[in-house]
């Protein structure tokens, strides 16, 4: 323990009235060094360190969502005991004094519930509202300020993670340990203060040197009005007569003005509202020409791609017309059916006439008459099967299409084959007669082919005549495009009906086109009339745009606020005149103001004696705070990178603030790193350092407050665990240490590092 430190109390117990959970609870004895507060979660660590808080700065208002440990039905309630810090020699007497006063408590290192009795030499420091401050020898906190208590003595977890304002605490700390009675940085923002009041402006400073300057300015310019105005009353009395018909004219004037640009806006108004409906319309018009334009060109190209005469046919010529195609196609169908018969007769007639030549050739030859038989009788039974095969498809063909010809054909055929099989069995009959018979046969079927080949050619000219009529017929009636074809004439017909309906319907929309645009000019026209009236209400010329209206209103305007000014002016001037011949009944009023100018004279030279002293006091404050902050805050940077080595095992090993007032570390192999770049818990053993450091070098500032530590090792490892445990037990040296934690570990690390550690559990 230094001699510095020796004299200042220490936290020996605290007495929680009620507060959160706890009520009527005494915890402690603390010892002056290094204590451990000890117990599971939600034993009650976190609230035993913001109760002491609590006492010391005032309780925590009801802000957000966070605890602030306000029991239910009480007010929040309390005392710190702090006692007298024992000499060097008398320091073991006292802990085991304290220890036996835990040991006979109803919990280990907690005092039993109710009343605590207080030594002679005891201070308590209580505190129940906060209105009511804080109760007890308040001069244990007087060289502290609650954020120095909540950034340096009360830590947490997540208060490791920063240190605002480093620079400013750092000077506050420093300086605070000067050995003056108040600390010199807070001096010097006092001395600050008060010399920015006498260079403010602002009213309500009497004191203020700008202030009492203009003051007396004021006081010296209305000294010399008044040294002539005696003279200039009777040309005021004059002037202030003759401003009255003025006024009078310049107000008349102004309401002209002021009814003139009350109606320019209107008509404004009226013609916007009339250029939008006026723009619109002639979109509508525009987009209305256009599509009767592109429905005129779609018509009409329509009508090039039909044929006018067949368009122009009526409801009764079309019917005729398409009763003479249907006839046509008719007759066309029972021409083509002649013709496949007459083809199928003559391939038949002409096959069966081959077939006899056949007979006849040199393979009948070398069979002889071995073989006449068997092809007799084959004959005989396959040409009648032809033939009938032939003749009953198409009897039942023309059964089904209703034709006589094949029908007819078919029966032919039939009997034909009958013919056949008649003649083959009277052929096998005679025997005698095969020669004669066979030729007769081959005449008859030369004969038939020759029919047949007569009849195909007279079916074939009637097809031609009747595809040259058919062309012909609709060349007459106007359907020479079809080309003879009765399904072109078909479908330009359909194609002149469609081309109707499309006309009709063409005539509909030109006509509800052209009823929308006679609609829309009618409006248009409408509008040209009534905004032509806007403008002549407006008294501009035709065709104005509200370009003119802004322009006019603009001059007008500018013609009201140069009559304002010059009616303010007047009014201005006719107050003052009124002002002052009202006051020219006071005979006394200059002798008034050289007293006034008298009196702030000297306020202005006892201000202007203060300021220098001040100026004088600043300049030697910021000189005495240099000179400490050279001397000292080296130490501070130099404590905090011994420390941090400790804590991290050399890993890193120097702590430097940059020109820029930037925090940077250094490893140990010279690599410089930000805090925002280390990791979690490296970071949080750079800022504690930087604590120690500084509460270790200012150790005059809160030489009674303990610093509070909630369970700052739990990011820790083994290793940089010990080393912040040898950081804390060095505090401890100077300073009371109580450490809040829920973990064993943390406790055993700190009793190998501090065999005299106080532990109490809750």
């Amino acid at each position: 323990m230094t001699a510095e430190h020796g004299g200042a109390p220490y936290l020996k117990r605290m007495k929680i009235t009620s507060f959160g959970a706890f009520a009527n609870k005494v915890v402690g004895p603390f010892t002056p060094h290094l204590n451990v507060v000890f117990g599971e979660n939600e034993a009650g660590k976190s609230t035993l360190a913001s109760f002491a808080g609590g006492v010391l700065f005032g309780w925590e208002e009801a802000r957000g969502v966070r605890n602030t440990y306000k029991p239910r039905n009480a007010d929040r309630a309390g005392s710190l005991f702090f006692a007298p810090r024992p000499e060097e020699g008398d320091s073991l007497q006292g802990e085991n004094a304290d220890a036996s006063a835990a040991a006979s408590a109803s919990e280990p290192g907690v005092l039993a519930s109710g009343s605590v009795s207080e030594s002679e030499n005891e201070l308590v420091l209580s505190r129940v509202r906060n209105a009511d401050g804080l109760q007890g020898p308040v001069e244990l906190v007087d060289d502290i300020d609650r954020e120095t208590f909540q950034t340096m003595f009360s830590l947490t977890a997540d208060e490791l993670r920063s240190l605002r304002n480093t620079t400013d605490m750092t000077a506050k700390l420093l300086t605070a340990g000067s050995g003056t009675g108040a600390s010199p940085a807070h001096a010097l923002a006092e001395v600050q203060d008060r010399l920015a009041e006498y260079t403010s402006k602002a009213a309500g400073i009497e004191h203020s040197i700008a202030r009492l300057t203009a003051e007396q300015d004021d006081l010296r310019a209305q000294m010399a009005a008044a040294a002539d105005e005696t003279e200039r009353y009777k040309a005021q009395d004059k002037e202030f007569h003759e401003l009255a018909p003025q006024r009078a004219q310049l107000l008349a004037r102004l309401d002209a003005l002021n009814a003139s640009i009350e109606e320019l806006a209107a008509q404004r108004a009226s013609l916007e509202k009339l250029d939008a409906q006026r723009d619109q319309l002639r979109r509508q018009r525009d987009s209305l020409r256009e599509d009767e334009a592109a429905l005129a060109a779609e018509h009409r190209v329509r009508e090039q791609t039909s044929d006018p005469a067949l368009v122009a046919l009526g409801a009764a010529d079309e019917r005729a017309l398409r009763d003479r195609i249907d006839a046509l196609a008719e007759e066309q169908a029972k021409c083509a059916h002649s013709v496949d018969l007459a083809k199928e007769n003559c391939s038949t007639s002409t096959a069966a006439y081959e077939a006899l030549l056949e007979t006849e050739d040199v393979h009948q030859v070398h069979e002889g008459r071995r073989r006449q038989r068997s092809v007799q009788v084959g004959l005989s039974i396959a040409l009648p099967l032809v033939f009938v095969a032939a003749g009953v498809p198409l009897f039942m063909h023309g059964r089904e299409i209703t034709s006589l010809s094949f029908t007819a054909l078919g029966i032919g055929l039939v009997v034909f084959s009958l013919m056949l099989a008649a003649a083959a069995l009277v052929m096998l009959f005679r025997p005698d007669k095969a020669a004669e018979a066979l030729e007769v046969r081959k005449q008859d079927a030369q004969w038939v082919m020759l029919q047949d080949k007569k009849k195909l050619e007279a079916c074939l000219s009637a097809q031609e005549q009747l595809a040259a009529r058919i062309r012909s017929q609709l060349d007459a009636v106007g359907l020479s495009a079809a080309q003879g074809s009765l399904r072109s004439a078909r479908s330009l017909l359909a194609e002149a009906k469609d081309a109707r309906a499309e006309t009709g319907l063409f005539q509909q929309r030109q006509q509800a086109l052209a009823s929308r645009l006679s609609s829309v000019e009618d409006n248009l026209a409408d509008v040209e009339r009534q905004r032509a009236r806007a403008v002549e209400r407006a008294g501009l010329r035709d065709g104005a745009s509200v370009e003119d209206v802004d322009a006019a209103i603009e001059q007008r305007t500018r013609q009201r606020v140069g009559l304002l000014e010059t009616s303010e002016s007047l009014n201005r001037r006719y107050g003052e005149l009124k002002q002052e011949l009202s006051q020219a009944k006071h005979a006394h009023r200059f002798d008034e103001l050289k007293l006034r100018y008298q009196q702030v004279r000297t306020r202005q030279d006892e201000s202007a004696q203060d300021y220098a002293r001040l100026l004088l006091a600043k300049r030697m404050l910021e000189a005495a705070i240099a000179a400490w902050e050279s001397k000292s805050q080296p130490e501070v940077y130099r404590q905090a990178s011994r420390l941090l080595s400790l804590m991290t095992d050399g890993r890193w090993v120097k702590v430097v603030m940059t020109p820029e007032g930037r925090l940077q570390v250094m490893d140990a192999v010279k690599t410089e790193r930000e805090p925002v770049h280390l990791s979690l818990g490296t970071c949080q053993q750079l800022y504690l350092a930087l604590r120690i450091a500084l509460l270790m070098t200012a150790d005059n500032v809160g030489r009674s407050v303990p610093i509070l530590a909630d369970d700052i090792l739990v990011n820790f490892d083994a290793r940089r665990r010990i080393g912040a445990a040898r950081a804390l037990a060095e505090l401890s040296r100077t300073r009371q240490v109580i450490l809040f934690t829920c973990h064993e570990e943390i406790v055993e690390s700190m009793r190998s590092v501090d065999p005299a550690l106080n532990v109490v559990e809750l």
